[in-house]
Protein backbone atom coordinates (compact mmCIF):
# COMPACT_ATOMS: atom_id res chain seq x y z
CA UNK A 1 0.00 0.00 0.00
CA UNK A 2 1.12 3.60 -0.66
CA UNK A 3 1.50 6.23 2.26
CA UNK A 4 -1.86 7.89 1.08
CA UNK A 5 -3.27 5.08 1.25
CA UNK A 6 -2.30 3.86 4.73
CA UNK A 7 -2.55 7.35 6.16
CA UNK A 8 -6.46 7.15 4.94
CA UNK A 9 -7.09 3.67 5.90
CA UNK A 10 -5.96 4.33 9.19
CA UNK A 11 -8.53 7.10 9.96
CA UNK A 12 -11.26 5.40 8.21
CA UNK A 13 -10.67 2.46 10.88
CA UNK A 14 -10.67 4.84 13.64
CA UNK A 15 -14.06 6.34 12.79
CA UNK A 16 -15.54 2.90 12.40
CA UNK A 17 -14.32 1.70 15.61
CA UNK A 18 -16.51 4.91 16.83
CA UNK A 19 -19.31 3.95 15.24
CA UNK A 20 -21.37 1.28 17.77
CA UNK A 21 -24.01 0.24 14.79
CA UNK A 22 -20.81 -0.85 12.68
CA UNK A 23 -20.44 -4.45 12.76
CA UNK A 24 -18.99 -7.25 10.38
CA UNK A 25 -16.39 -5.15 9.25
CA UNK A 26 -13.89 -6.44 6.85
CA UNK A 27 -10.73 -5.77 3.97
CA UNK A 28 -10.22 -6.93 1.12
CA UNK A 29 -8.12 -5.51 -1.94
CA UNK A 30 -10.76 -4.75 -4.60
CA UNK A 31 -11.11 -1.76 -7.38
CA UNK A 32 -7.66 -0.89 -7.68
CA UNK A 33 -7.34 0.30 -3.69
CA UNK A 34 -7.84 -1.61 0.44
CA UNK A 35 -12.01 -1.47 0.48
CA UNK A 36 -14.17 -1.65 3.17
CA UNK A 37 -16.81 -4.13 3.31
CA UNK A 38 -19.70 -3.66 6.30
CA UNK A 39 -22.08 -6.46 6.38
CA UNK A 40 -20.77 -8.01 3.80
CA UNK A 41 -21.41 -5.31 1.01
CA UNK A 42 -18.75 -2.62 0.09
CA UNK A 43 -18.93 0.85 1.35
CA UNK A 44 -15.22 1.93 0.18
CA UNK A 45 -12.17 1.56 -1.15
CA UNK A 46 -9.58 3.28 -0.42
CA UNK A 47 -7.22 4.66 -3.50
CA UNK A 48 -3.69 4.50 -4.19
CA UNK A 49 -3.50 8.34 -3.83
CA UNK A 50 -5.49 8.22 -0.68
CA UNK A 51 -8.31 9.22 -2.16
CA UNK A 52 -12.09 7.60 -2.05
CA UNK A 53 -14.36 5.23 -4.18
CA UNK A 54 -17.32 5.05 -3.00
CA UNK A 55 -20.60 3.79 -2.87
CA UNK A 56 -23.63 5.60 -2.02
CA UNK A 57 -27.62 5.66 -2.41
CA UNK A 58 -27.59 6.05 -6.65
CA UNK A 59 -30.77 8.59 -5.81
CA UNK A 60 -28.87 11.08 -4.70
CA UNK A 61 -25.90 10.84 -6.93
CA UNK A 62 -26.09 14.35 -8.93
CA UNK A 63 -26.52 16.25 -5.84
CA UNK A 64 -23.37 14.34 -4.02
CA UNK A 65 -21.78 14.92 -7.14
CA UNK A 66 -21.96 18.70 -6.73
CA UNK A 67 -19.68 18.73 -3.32
CA UNK A 68 -16.45 19.74 -3.78
CA UNK A 69 -13.63 16.79 -4.55
CA UNK A 70 -16.77 14.62 -5.54
CA UNK A 71 -16.57 13.27 -9.48
CA UNK A 72 -18.37 10.37 -10.91
CA UNK A 73 -16.34 7.05 -10.57
CA UNK A 74 -14.37 5.54 -13.55
CA UNK A 75 -12.60 2.56 -14.06
CA UNK A 76 -10.50 0.65 -16.64
CA UNK A 77 -7.91 2.16 -18.54
CA UNK A 78 -10.43 4.01 -21.12
CA UNK A 79 -12.23 5.33 -18.07
CA UNK A 80 -15.87 3.92 -18.48
CA UNK A 81 -18.43 5.44 -15.76
CA UNK A 82 -19.24 2.85 -13.46
CA UNK A 83 -22.88 4.58 -12.89
CA UNK A 84 -25.14 6.30 -10.32
CA UNK A 85 -23.74 5.62 -6.58
CA UNK A 86 -20.64 5.17 -7.57
CA UNK A 87 -18.33 8.46 -6.44
CA UNK A 88 -15.11 9.34 -6.39
CA UNK A 89 -13.89 11.68 -3.44
CA UNK A 90 -10.14 13.26 -4.12
CA UNK A 91 -7.53 13.31 -1.41
CA UNK A 92 -7.48 17.22 -0.23
CA UNK A 93 -11.86 16.91 -0.04
CA UNK A 94 -11.42 14.20 2.86
CA UNK A 95 -8.19 15.77 4.62
CA UNK A 96 -9.64 16.83 8.01
CA UNK A 97 -11.97 14.09 9.63
CA UNK A 98 -15.16 16.14 9.45
CA UNK A 99 -15.30 15.72 5.73
CA UNK A 100 -13.87 11.72 6.25
CA UNK A 101 -16.64 11.53 8.39
CA UNK A 102 -19.34 12.77 6.61
CA UNK A 103 -18.76 10.90 3.43
CA UNK A 104 -17.98 7.59 5.03
CA UNK A 105 -22.04 8.32 7.13
CA UNK A 106 -23.40 8.66 3.59
CA UNK A 107 -22.13 5.20 2.37
CA UNK A 108 -22.53 3.67 6.06
CA UNK A 109 -26.42 5.31 5.61
CA UNK A 110 -26.93 3.35 2.09
CA UNK A 111 -25.48 0.51 3.26
CA UNK A 112 -28.11 -0.08 6.25
CA UNK A 113 -30.64 0.31 2.91
CA UNK A 114 -28.76 -2.40 1.07
CA UNK A 115 -28.13 -5.10 4.13
CA UNK A 116 -31.37 -3.93 6.41
CA UNK A 117 -28.89 -3.17 8.89
CA UNK A 118 -27.89 -6.51 9.59
CA UNK A 119 -25.25 -6.76 12.54
CA UNK A 120 -24.46 -10.59 11.71
CA UNK A 121 -22.58 -11.83 9.27
CA UNK A 122 -23.59 -12.65 6.00
CA UNK A 123 -22.60 -16.07 5.57
CA UNK A 124 -22.79 -16.34 1.91
CA UNK A 125 -20.35 -13.09 1.46
CA UNK A 126 -17.18 -14.91 0.72
CA UNK A 127 -18.57 -16.75 -2.18
CA UNK A 128 -19.72 -14.22 -4.37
Amino acid sequence: MTPEQTTTLDRLRALLTQDAGVRDVREVSMFGGRSVMVNGKMIVSVRKDGGLLLRVDASRHDELLDEPGANPATMGRDRRDMGPGWIEIEPAAISDDTDLARWIALALEYNRVVTGGTAEPDPGAGSR
